[in-house]
């Protein structure tokens, strides 16, 4: 495993132009981090959201206006071993976290109904901006990248039949005053994994137990729907290598004329 300062510096120089110009654009492009904004950065201890909080840390070490940082991680029932990991990897990244407790496993494991992952990730999101006004934050930031925005677009239309996918920063509807945004809104998942491995870091990839049973099946008799749109995505990339950036486009691309007719119309 690489030192702390080799790894920053291969942020900033070998992953330059895939990951980190493209975090700053990203910051830039939406206006994400202003002065005096106060961050949340939530840190799951998957390689994504790990390394958003580098790449905010270098963000305050040479933005030239003032803004703070907490890199807060919430443990919703964690085995102690993936506990131990996260902070392992912390510690060896040099980020200075701050662990609050949760019951989300504990209610998920009351809930048999089909909508858990639903209902976790509606449960994480109140927990998460709770801690951080507690805080004092006025925004969280969340390692959703490139892939997760067009899966996203794909998992709605494919079985939502709406069009709707990850914004980069959004309001929150309970929480007064308070943002999500998404700095690795540019950032392609090949290239977080490619960091990953270039500095020999491993990291939690599926810590909780309701996935690991009926997701996380590595023998192809279970899958969860986002996996199938991964795969799907994969396939679309190899017919034609500019699918994922166009499905990504089409977010900015609504042609207004031709969805209102569609509307008029009904669906024939």
């Amino acid at each position: 495993m690489k030192e702390i300062k080799e790894i920053e510096k291969s942020l900033i120089k070998r992953f330059r132009k895939e990951i980190y110009s493209k975090f700053i654009h990203a910051v830039k492009d939406f206006d994400l981090v202003k002065e005096n904004d106060h961050i949340a950065v939530c840190i799951s201890g998957g390689k994504d959201s790990f390394l958003l909080a580098k790449c905010m840390q270098e963000l305050k070490r040479h933005n030239k206006f003032n803004f703070e940082v907490e890199y807060i991680v919430m443990d919703p029932g964690y085995k102690k071993e993936n506990l131990d990991k996260i902070k392992e990897n912390a510690k060896i990244l040099n980020i200075p976290i701050k662990i609050f407790k949760s019951n989300i496993f504990e209610v998920l494991n009351d809930n048999q109904g089909k909508s858990r992952c639903y209902l976790c990730a509606r449960m994480r999101r109140g927990f998460l901006y709770s801690k951080a006004k507690e805080l004092g934050c006025n925004k969280i930031a969340l390692g959703h990248h490139f892939n997760d925005v067009i899966e996203t677009i794909l998992l709605n239309q494919i079985y939502n039949g709406t069009f709707s996918g990850m914004l980069p920063i959004l309001n929150s509807d309970n929480f007064e005053n308070m943002q999500l945004i998404r700095p690795l809104f540019y950032v392609k998942e090949k290239d977080i994994i490619s960091f990953a491995k270039y500095n020999e870091l491993s990291f939690l990839n599926c810590a909780c137990e309701v996935t690991a049973r009926n997701n996380c099946n590595t023998s192809g008799k279970k899958t969860s729907k986002r996996q199938e749109v991964k795969e799907l995505t994969n396939r679309l990339v190899e017919m034609y290598s500019n699918a994922d950036i166009n499905i990504f486009n089409s977010m900015f691309n609504v042609n207004s004329n031709t969805t209102k007719s569609i509307v008029k119309q009904g669906n024939k």
